[in-house]
């Protein structure tokens, strides 16, 4: 059950779309039910359950799905299913989700992807949430930082199971010497009307660093008015930045093939990274915000380097010093390159099926076991 509209890219439709072809490649039968317009373009296991309505939450825009034709649609897909599992991302939400854990019964799973430790939303809904909630077989955290939000304002734990990647995918793609710059390439990718993202900060930052490296390039890739990015950024860098647009997932692996340096300038809101994942998976030095879940990613700054989050002149710092140094690149590097495979979507399958199999048989010790393997195998340094 995805909550969140399909034809619009986010972390959580990702997930699900990346899981849904792991389990199908392994034999198992897949349907998602999903917010998309009945004309949509859709994969075979995508049911559409009608149109999305956008709304503010977290310094986002979620695009929801909610209402009596929307609960019918959950009860159709339910009982024309007979699914053995039902597997429901962000259940706390208000969409196709929520509808799901009041109408559905049997083996249920949740993930829980949402890091917002202050959420006076779900704090006020969760006298209507816990019923639903109460269903689940077992909880899936994608961080300790959606462990922490679950915890504090659903109350019980959570086996902790992180995002996956496909690690090959963006270590097999072909750099684009097109899209590559004389003075380093330096590459972001996010939604550019998202002010957590942070593409301001990073804007802000390149005025230091187009001074200090004559002929470096920023490759931009995401949706959002390119006009209004632009219009307080500085001519000369103007004349290094690249918009990229939405870019497919061979585009995105080559961009992250063909970058010296990726930067995550985020502002907050972020329970994992993927983002992290997938550029070290493709072999680019990562720099980010020191937020706490891309501290946890990065291993605390042992394979990827960290900045005060949204300090324009540290940030603008560490771009030129990584720049600079294709020794200290190559390190960081070299240790993302093993660190990586903790995230490759054939452990991280494994491990849910495990849960699966868990809440299925109907038993009740669910998830320590596979929770304390993920925390071991993320403080384990690589052999």
């Amino acid at each position: 059950m995805c909550p969140y509209s399909w034809d619009v890219p986010g972390g959580v439709q990702f997930h699900v779309r990346d899981l849904a072809e792991v389990l199908l490649s392994r034999g198992h039968e897949v349907s998602v039910l999903a917010p998309a317009d009945d004309d949509t373009p859709l994969p075979a296991y995508v049911v559409p359950a009608g149109r999305a309505v956008p709304v503010r939450y977290n310094g986002s825009v979620a695009r929801v799905n909610f209402g009596p034709l929307s609960a019918a649609r959950v009860r159709r897909w339910l009982r024309e299913g007979e699914f053995d599992l039902l597997h429901v991302h962000e259940p706390a939400t208000p969409s196709l989700s929520v509808l799901a854990c009041w109408a559905a019964s049997g083996a249920m799973v949740g993930t829980f992807h949402t890091s917002n430790l202050r959420s006076r939303a779900m704090l006020a809904a969760y006298p209507i949430l816990e019923p639903a909630l109460e269903k689940l077989g077992a909880r899936i955290a994608v961080s300790e930082d959606a462990r922490r939000t679950l915890v504090q304002h659903v109350g019980g734990d959570a086996v902790l199971i992180p995002n996956g990647v496909f690690v090959d995918r963006f270590a097999r793609a072909e750099p684009n010497p097109q899209w590559q710059g004389s003075g380093g390439t330096i590459g972001f990718i996010g939604r550019l009307d998202e002010p957590r993202k942070g593409l301001p900060t990073l804007l802000a930052a390149m005025e230091a660093v187009v001074a200090a490296r004559p002929g470096v390039r920023l490759l931009v890739a995401g949706r959002g008015d390119v006009d209004d990015v632009l219009e307080d950024v500085p001519p000369a860098v103007r004349e290094a930045v690249t918009f990229l647009g939405v870019v497919d997932e061979p585009d995105k692996a080559r961009l992250l093939r063909s970058v010296d340096l990726y930067v995550a300038p985020n502002l907050g809101g972020e329970s994992f990274g993927i983002v992290l994942v997938e550029a070290m998976a493709g072999g680019a030095a990562v720099l980010a915000s020191d937020l706490e879940a891309f501290k946890q990613v990065l291993d605390d700054g042992r394979v990827g380097s960290l900045f005060p989050t949204g300090d324009v002149d540290r940030l603008a710092a560490g771009i030129c010093r990584l720049l600079d140094d294709p020794a200290e690149r190559a390190a960081l590097t070299t240790a993302a390159g093993d660190w990586v495979w903790r995230f490759d979507w054939d452990t991280v399958a494994s491990d849910l099926l495990a849960v699966y199999e868990t809440v299925a048989a109907g038993s009740g010790a669910v998830g320590e076991d596979v929770t304390r393997s993920w925390r071991d195998r993320l403080r384990r340094s690589p052999d």
